[in-house]
C-alpha cells in the first residue's frame, strides 16, 4: 500500500460522536520508550551509524534527544539526525577521530517529505538511490527487528486503560503515533485494546498535526478536540490544528492519567478545560524537559 492510500483511511473517517480524542501510544500508554530506545534504537544507531569508538557518548547522546528533552517522541529520522548533530558538537568526540556521517541525503529528502517512514523512504529509494537513504533504510529496519524481537508483553499504564475506556461511549478515540503501524497494532491488539478506538495512526499516515489534521479538523468544533501525549510533538500537533493537549509527564505517567480521569476529562466534556487548567497543566509539562543536554555549558 502506497503511502497515500494511507492517509485516506484518515480523510474518509466519519464523526460518530461530537468529540474526538487523540491519544499518542510510546511513553503514553504504554510504558515502551525506555526499553525500546535503550535495547533496539541505540544499539542500531551506533552499529549503522559506525559509532563504536563513541559509544558510551552516542548512547548517551540518543537518550537525551528520545528521552530526556524536548525532542521526546520525535520520529525516528529526525531523531538520527538530530543525534548525530549533537554527536558531531561534542568535542569529545572529534578528539577520539570518530567520523559522524553527516546524512545529507536523508536530510534532503526530510526537507521534501512528511510521511517520514519506512513506507515512503523505500518508495525514494526505488526512484533514487542514495547511500544515505540506503543507510538510514537499514538502520530503520534493523530498529523494526530488535522491537519485534525484544518488546512484547508490555502493558499499558493502568491509569491509562481506565481513561480508554471511559472515551468508548464519549468521543471517536485515534491512536496517532510516529510509531510504525505493524508495531502499534501488536501492541494495542496484545492488550485488547484496539476495539476501543476508530483507527491507529502511525509513520506510514504523516506527522502527528496530518493525523489530527485529516481526521478531526473540520469534521469536530475545536473545543472539542483533545491530544493526549508525552512529547512536544504531540502539543505541537494540537496547537497547529487549534485543538486542546493534556500532557503525560514522563516520570509521573500514571498520575498524569489520574487527573485525566479526576478532572481532565470532565472539563473536556463539560466544556471547562481551555483556559487556566489546560494552561498550568503544559508550563508543567514544559518544565519537565529540558532544551539543552546537561555536557552543554551554553
Amino acid at each position: 500500500m502506497k503511502a497515500e492510500t494511507y492517509q485516506q483511511q484518515l480523510t474518509q473517517l466519519t464523526p460518530t460522536k461530537d468529540y474526538f480524542v487523540g491519544i499518542d501510544s510510546d511513553g503514553c500508554v504504554f510504558d515502551s520508550m525506555d526499553i525500546k530506545h535503550k535495547e533496539c534504537f541505540t544499539p542500531a544507531f551506533i552499529q549503522h551509524m559506525e559509532l563504536q569508538r563513541v559509544s558510551t557518548l552516542a548512547r548517551e547522546t540518543w537518550d537525551f534527544v528520545n528521552l530526556y528533552s524536548k525532542s521526546r517522541g520525535v520520529n525516528r529520522f529526525k531523531a538520527l539526525v538530530l543525534a548525530l548533530d549533537f554527536l558531531a558538537s561534542r568535542p569529545e568526540v572529534s578528539e577520539r577521530n570518530c567520523t559522524i556521517p553527516p546524512m545529507n541525503g536523508l536530510r534532503s529528502w526530510m526537507e521534501r517529505e512528511t510521511k517520514l517512514g519506512n513506507l515512503a523512504l523505500r518508495e525514494e529509494i526505488q526512484r533514487q538511490p542514495d547511500p544515505d537513504l540506503e543507510r538510514a533504510y537499514a538502520w530503520s529496519l534493523s530498529v523494526n527487528e530488535a522491537v519485534e524481537k525484544i518488546v512484547w508483553g508490555l502493558g499499558p499504564f493502568p491509569q491509562a486503560v481506565r481513561a480508554i475506556e471511559s472515551l468508548q461511549n464519549r468521543a471517536d478515540a485515534l491512536v496517532v503515533s510516529q510509531t510504525p503501524l505493524e508495531a502499534l497494532a501488536r501492541e494495542w491488539e496484545e492488550n485488547s485494546l484496539d476495539h476501543l478506538i476508530r483507527l491507529i495512526a502511525g509513520q506510514e499516515m504523516g506527522t502527528k498535526t496530518e493525523h489530527i489534521k485529516l481526521a478531526a479538523a473540520g469534521k469536530y468544533d475545536p473545543d472539542k478536540i483533545l491530544m493526549i501525549g508525552d512529547a512536544p510533538g504531540d502539543l505541537e500537533a494540537a496547537k497547529k490544528n487549534n485543538a486542546l493537549f493534556f500532557p503525560i509527564i514522563p516520570g509521573m505517567e500514571n498520575q498524569s492519567w489520574e487527573e485525566l480521569n479526576k478532572n481532565g476529562l470532565d472539563k473536556f466534556f463539560q466544556g471547562s478545560y481551555a483556559g487556566e487548567y489546560e494552561q498550568e497543566l503544559i508550563q508543567k509539562f514544559s518544565a519537565s524537559l529540558p532544551e539543552k543536554p546537561s555536557w552543554r555549558s551554553l
